[in-house]
Order: structure tokens, then C-alpha cells, then sequence
């Protein structure tokens, strides 16, 4: 058994793939493996990773004979991967050397079912240093236990599942693989089932991960309906944590959140195609309409003038004659 299993996605990013093959050698040991999934690339990416497979150690590719986005090509490496632990990364960003190495000891050490990591955000040549959003560092910890308040930015809204290390018995639960076909907000329901379910959890200071922004082909930069699926993502957020046990506690941050992310598109409606603009209206008030209620209100209650009104101008719309599904 390999002791880390690296998954990194790729899916027509030639400009930026040998940047993170490159990296992925200065972390290459003889118990890594580095499981390349080609997601029907079309721009010269898949030449890319055929020359990777037999120069990279520890290389392994799987193809996709059609493109099933990044939680689908996700899961095709997590199927393949052997490793003790897991980890991700995408195929336009980079790794510090050494890094994995680093991020095994720390799980090693800590004993814990994941370990979460800072990053370094890179937009054009500017470098911010993103933390996670957890006071303690280096204690083992319940993940349920960072998912409040509801009204600060807690572990939950730092979902990226590339700034960390994940042991395999979470495979083995049912807890990492991600939701099947989800194009946009494929970490949200992934990260909240990881702190609803999984039994410990720790956070560390390690840099070791750059975080291109801003990338041309990446969907944050992109207005087509794709983006739209961050409303199936986080309508099973709110329906699985409405299952919880303490969900009376939990659905406060869930549909707070939620509301968060559908003001923030509707504040950028301007970057989507007109009829996708359209569609995000129809899909969000039906979205505010299936929350429950009386969470809702307290959570409008709870956000700023301008997002809280913009929200209950869309939650009093007619509602349309068909639905148009999430």
C-alpha cells in the first residue's frame, strides 16, 4: 500500500499542467503515488500528462472518454487511489517541494481522520496567504464542533479540498468521495458531510499548496449555466443537514451560508449569459422558498441591509408557472 495517494484532476489547462506536474516531481518519493486524471481534455493537456505517466515516479493516468467535471473526476482517482491517506490537487495550480512529506508527518503525528492546511492564493503576481478559518492549531479535535456560529466564518466555508490530508478509513465510511456531476460548489457538500460525520479532525499551519485565481477556463470565471449547480449543492447541504441529529443547531449556519452564496451571484448577475441571469433568479427564489421558513427569516434578519434585501426582494416574486429545477 502506497502511503499517500495524490488525485489531481486536469481538464484543458496545458498552459498551466506542467507547472503542477513539475511540482508533483519535487514531492515524488517511492511510497507516493500521483493519480493524473485526464477529464477529456481537447487543448493538448492529454499529450501532456501521456509524457507525465512514463517521467513522473509514481505516476499513474486514467482517461475520461467524455469530460464529467472535476467531483466526477475526483472520484475516478479516489476509486483508483491505494494510499493510507489521500490528498487533491488541481491541475492548474502547484505544490512547494517537500510538501507532502510535510502533510504526512503532521497526520502522522496528530493521529486524526483529516488534517486541514493555510494556502497561498496566486492572482496574476500578487500572493495572499489564506488561512483557515480555526483559532486552535495542532490539537485533535470533533469536526461537528467548528461547524458554528452561524454567523462568523467557520471550518465549513473553507472548502477546498486540496488544502489538506485525509486518512483512507473515510473512503471507507462513504465520506470523501464527492457528489456526482456537480460542475460548481462540488467541496460545500463534501465539507459539511466531512464535519457532520467524521470522528476527529486538526488544523495546521503548513504552506505548501498555490491557489491559481483568476484562471481564464476555470467555471468561477465563466457565466454559463454550470455555475448554477452551486443550487443543487448546497439544496443537499441543507437536506442532509436538515437529517442531523443536532440539526435544530446546525441548518442556522446552513442556510445562512446559502443565502450568502445566492446574494453574491445575484450581486455579479452582470458576468452570466442573459438567459442564465434569468434562470438564477427563477432557481434562487424557488431555492428560498424550499428553506425552511423560520430559519430563513432569522437568518435575513441576521445579514447586512443590502444582502438581506435583495434576497427578500427575490423571495416575493411571483412564483412562476413551472419551477425550473435545481
Amino acid at each position: 500500500m502506497p502511503k499517500l495517494s495524490v488525485i489531481v484532476p486536469f481538464y484543458n489547462v496545458r498552459q498551466y499542467a506542467l507547472d503542477a506536474l513539475r511540482s508533483l516531481r519535487a514531492n515524488a518519493r517511492d511510497d507516493f503515488e500521483f493519480i493524473l486524471v485526464d477529464d477529456c481534455s481537447t487543448d493538448g493537456t492529454a499529450d501532456l500528462l501521456a509524457r507525465a505517466e512514463h517521467e513522473l515516479p509514481g505516476a499513474v493516468l486514467v482517461r475520461h472518454e467524455r469530460n464529467g467535471g472535476l467531483a466526477t473526476a475526483r472520484n475516478t482517482g479516489i476509486d483508483r487511489a491505494r494510499g493510507e491517506y489521500l490528498t487533491f490537487m488541481d491541475g492548474d495550480d502547484w505544490l512547494a517541494p517537500g510538501h507532502y512529506t510535510r502533510l504526512v508527518a503532521a497526520i502522522e503525528a496528530l493521529g486524526c481522520d483529516f488534517v486541514r492546511t493555510d494556502h497561498v492564493q496566486c492572482t496574476a503576481r500578487a500572493r495572499t496567504v489564506h488561512r483557515v478559518p480555526h483559532g486552535r492549531r495542532n490539537v485533535v479535535l470533533r469536526p461537528r464542533d467548528a461547524i458554528l456560529p452561524a454567523h462568523r466564518t467557520t471550518s465549513v466555508d473553507y472548502a477546498y479540498a486540496w488544502a489538506g490530508i485525509y486518512h483512507r478509513r473515510l473512503v471507507e465510511r462513504g465520506l470523501l468521495h464527492f457528489t456526482d456531476g456537480l460542475r460548481t460548489a462540488e467541496d460545500r457538500p463534501w465539507i459539511w458531510k466531512l464535519h457532520r460525520e467524521a470522528e476527529s479532525f486538526a488544523v495546521t499551519g503548513l504552506l505548501g499548496v498555490f491557489y491559481r485565481r483568476g484562471v481564464a477556463s476555470s467555471l468561477t470565471q465563466i457565466g454559463d449555466a454550470r455555475q448554477l449547480d452551486f443550487i443543487r449543492a448546497f439544496d443537499q447541504v441543507i437536506e442532509e443537514t436538515a437529517g442531523d441529529a443536532e440539526a435544530a443547531a446546525l441548518l442556522p449556519k446552513a442556510v445562512r451560508t446559502y443565502c450568502a452564496i445566492i446574494a453574491h451571484h445575484l450581486g455579479a448577475v452582470g458576468r452570466f449569459e442573459p438567459p442564465v441571469a434569468r434562470k438564477l433568479k427563477v432557481m434562487s427564489t424557488a431555492a428560498l422558498r424550499r428553506m425552511p421558513q423560520d430559519v430563513l427569516d432569522e437568518a435575513l434578519d441576521s445579514m447586512d441591509a443590502e444582502r438581506a434585501g435583495r434576497l427578500r426582494r427575490l423571495r416575493r416574486r411571483p412564483a412562476p408557472g413551472a419551477e425550473v429545477a435545481a
